[in-house]
This record gives C-alpha cells, structure tokens and sequence, in this order.
C-alpha cells in the first residue's frame, strides 16, 4: 500500500509536516519531529526552508 504524502494537521504540532512523514513512512511522530530537530541543529536556516517547502507542497 503507498501514501502519499499529506500534512497531517490534525496530528500535527506546528502545520503537521512531521506528522505527515510519520504517517507515510508508518512510524511514530515523535521519531520525526527528532529527526527534524537534529536537522535544524545541523542546517539552520536550510532544515526551516526545507520545512516550510515541505508544508507548502503538501497541500
């Protein structure tokens, strides 16, 4: 079975973009919005372009 890709706002904390990925890949969300953290630490103002791109494409 493939999803694709959504913002899941109503699981979501910020716009759902975490809990969006969480539902695609079958996972739980706390996993992403770590991954997300360690990816905003590493990238700055990248991860947050990449965060909102991601957001925006989705719906």
């Amino acid at each position: 079975m493939t999803t694709r890709y959504a913002p899941d706002k109503a699981n979501g904390k910020l716009l759902g973009v975490c809990a969006g990925i969480a539902r695609t890949v079958d996972c739980d969300p706390i996993f992403i919005r770590f991954a997300a953290l360690g990816a905003l630490l590493a990238l700055g103002p990248i991860a947050v372009a990449l965060y909102i791109l991601a957001a925006w494409l989705g719906d």
